[in-house]
């Protein structure tokens, strides 16, 4: 069982970072075991280390945890390495996709990853009090979902780049009444038909006061996810006193498409700098 299977062995990669590649967190009943690779930063004598929880996008249909972007596929070294390098870990986990089961299995998938995390953490020197969530386009929702619901313990900040808060409303060319959208194969239904479900899957239906602090970063051309996602979202949040930085990537469409390289080191240092400080970041 995950919760007590023998880790594999680490793999040593640059700047004395460690990578546990396929790491068993959970067997959903009925489905495939799922897996997170965890990236641990250098030895250190401080003692346990913060955790950046990272989640995949790809329209709840598709992707890799392997995977925040394609702009950042041939960075070397990569975005996870870079991030344990700076001293946090990193788990990047998978989780159900919409043709294996609908909403909520990804959103119950991630909060078991932060459960084994949280179980595990003795062994592999994290401080999952210090856990930040972190996801893009359609991991970005469900990072959102993360730091607004869970509580036990609560992610400490969440960085979303370009994900959809809200599952109900027409916005760009999102059809609420279509039954062929990645909203709608998430859901099982076109979100108009379930509006519970919608409502349930829409992170600006779950702000609350006391939720973590955010950074939301958008591009200002995004045609798959309207920045108005993001815009509502970051409203809510401030009229519930949760501190939030909205930044917009200008020219840039969804994925950082149309950014230039530099632009897109902005934000990812940006992010960087908000990980290891969720409270300043967002001030």
């Amino acid at each position: 069982h995950p919760d007590v299977a023998p880790l594999p062995p680490a793999t040593p990669c640059a700047s004395g970072v460690k990578l546990l590649r396929g790491v068993p967190y959970a067997v959903p009943e009925g489905g495939r075991p799922l897996e997170l690779d965890l990236w641990l930063p250098p030895a250190a004598a401080e003692g346990p280390v913060p955790v950046v929880l990272c989640v995949h996008g790809g329209a709840w249909r598709r992707g890799r945890r392997e995977d925040i972007g394609f702009r950042m596929r041939e960075w070397n070294p990569g975005p996870f390495a870079r991030l344990a390098a700076s001293g946090v870990a990193v788990a990047s986990a998978d989780y159900r996709l919409s043709g294996e089961a609908t909403f909520p299995a990804p959103l119950d998938d991630l909060r078991a990853a932060l459960r084994w995390l949280g179980l595990r953490s003795g062994e592999l020197g994290l401080d999952t009090a210090r856990t930040v969530v972190w996801g893009e386009s359609a991991g970005g929702h469900l990072a959102s979902l993360l730091a607004l619901t869970v509580t036990d313990p609560a992610p400490v900040g969440a960085v979303v780049w370009y994900g959809p808060s809200d599952l109900t409303t027409p916005r760009g060319g999102f059809d609420p009444h279509s039954d062929a959208s990645p909203e709608a194969l998430l859901l099982g239904a076109a979100p108009a038909d379930v509006p519970e479900a919608a409502r349930a899957a829409s992170p600006v239906a779950h702000v609350r006061t006391g939720a973590p602090p955010f950074l939301l970063v958008h591009g200002e051309r995004d045609t798959m996810v309207s920045r108005s996602h993001s815009e509502e979202l970051a409203a809510r949040l401030r009229e519930s006193g949760v501190p939030v930085e909205l930044r917009y990537v200008p020219g840039a469409d969804h994925g950082w498409y149309g950014a230039s390289d530099a632009q897109v080191e902005d934000v990812f240092q940006r992010s960087l700098r908000f990980v290891r400080s969720p409270s300043r970041g967002a001030e």
